[in-house]
């Protein structure tokens, strides 16, 4: 519906000029000697506000151009539905309480969870995979089934948010990966490292985990968990951080411990439990200050979010675009990526001055209301 789609994007607009106004602020965690190296070899730095403006610009007219013509969807996600999905997933996919735990709550509640097939409007069943000789029952196509993939794919405006706000750090590891950095070549060989774990057990378990793990009590007792890691992770920086501890860099990292960071991380494959707080506790333990943890978080989550975001969109993309259109995943993704840039450097921040007890209590908190609305 072109007619909606521009003026909704002028809308949205205006509270983004003041995200990419916080955005702006000098607090990007950065590495030494990556300013050094790179106007070394050349490289000079334009206007960071230029950058973002003209990049928002193209994903407001790429925004325009897929609602021109989008196909009739099975089924209605409505605008400010989208919004609601890709505020929460800006919002928390970078901050320590679980992204994938919001959303599966936020689907609930605005009510994407039916399993009942959809039908086309010609009133045939729609399949997600139709009935084969291999898969006699085929798998309907179900509204949760696209919301399910859809909270998954907007995950790519947040990568989008951490590009913008680290290209200089991702500008150092390609210099590293042409011999031409040693501590680049060293960054990107740890988050390598740590991606690799997560990145095999998750394509081994990534079925079993959407059949048994996508759930609120799931999410309650990872909340929990996760609390009470943070807390003790938070009293053991305090006592170990005046005797040589929290004082190394990402590329400081020894292969032993980049590659401990990617096993614990597997953790966070569990709904509910967090890919950030699963990088930065370890983080922590291998040495790192809260805003170093952070920055390798968000490094690692480059390629954790995108490989999830692929996969999950070859599989069942071509369904949640029949179920909702273009128009609604482009919106939620676009929502996604100025949300995540204010929550980014919002971590850094608060991270700095007040550590992880603030998460805890948050998630603690999140644990109990749960549980009263599951009672209730």
């Amino acid at each position: 519906m072109p007619g909606v789609a521009i003026p909704l994007a002028g809308v949205l607009c205006r509270p983004a000029a003041g995200l990419l106004a916080m955005a702006n602020q000098d607090t990007t965690i950065k590495l030494d000697s990556a300013r050094g190296i790179l106007e070394h070899h050349g490289v000079h730095f334009p206007s960071r506000s230029l950058c973002r403006s003209v990049i928002l610009g193209a994903v407001l007219s790429l925004a325009a151009r897929g609602a021109e013509s989008p196909p009739p969807p099975a089924a209605e996600l409505s605008a400010g539905d989208a919004v609601v999905l890709g505020l929460i997933e800006g919002v928390t996919e970078f901050l320590p309480i679980s992204s994938t735990g919001h959303l599966i709550i936020a689907n609930q509640l605005l009510g994407l969870e039916s399993a009942k097939q959809l039908t086309g409007r010609d009133g045939h069943l729609l399949w997600h995979k139709p009935p084969s000789r291999e898969l006699p029952a085929g798998v309907p196509l179900t509204l949760k089934l696209a919301a399910d993939t859809y909270t998954v794919v907007i995950q790519v405006g947040a990568i989008m948010a951490v590009v913008l706000l680290y290209w200089r750090q991702l500008l150092l590891m390609l210099i590293g990966l042409m011999g031409r950095s040693s501590p680049g070549f060293r960054l990107l060989r740890n988050v390598l490292l740590a991606f690799l774990p997560v990145a095999v057990l998750g394509l081994l378990l990534h079925d079993l985990i959407d059949k048994y793990l996508f759930s609120v009590g799931v999410v309650v007792a990872a909340q929990i968990a996760g609390a009470l890691l943070m807390l003790w992770a938070e009293r053991w920086r305090r006592m170990n951080s005046g005797i040589g501890f929290s004082k190394g860099e990402p590329s400081e990292l020894t292969v032993s411990k980049a590659f401990g960071i990617g096993i614990v991380q597997c953790a966070a494959l569990c709904p509910g439990m967090s890919r950030s707080m699963m990088t930065i506790v370890p983080g922590y333990l291998a040495g790192l200050n809260p805003a170093k943890a952070a920055e390798f978080s968000f490094l690692v989550g480059l390629p954790v979010l995108a490989g999830a975001a692929v996969y999950k969109g070859f599989r069942s993309g071509p369904a949640m675009i029949e179920v909702f259109g273009w128009s609604s995943v482009l919106l939620g993704g676009f929502v996604a990526a100025i949300s995540a840039l204010a929550a980014v450097k919002f971590l850094v921040l608060f991270i700095s001055r007040n550590g992880l007890t603030g998460f805890a209590y948050y998630r603690l908190a999140l644990a109990v209301v749960l549980i009263l609305f599951s009672l209730f």
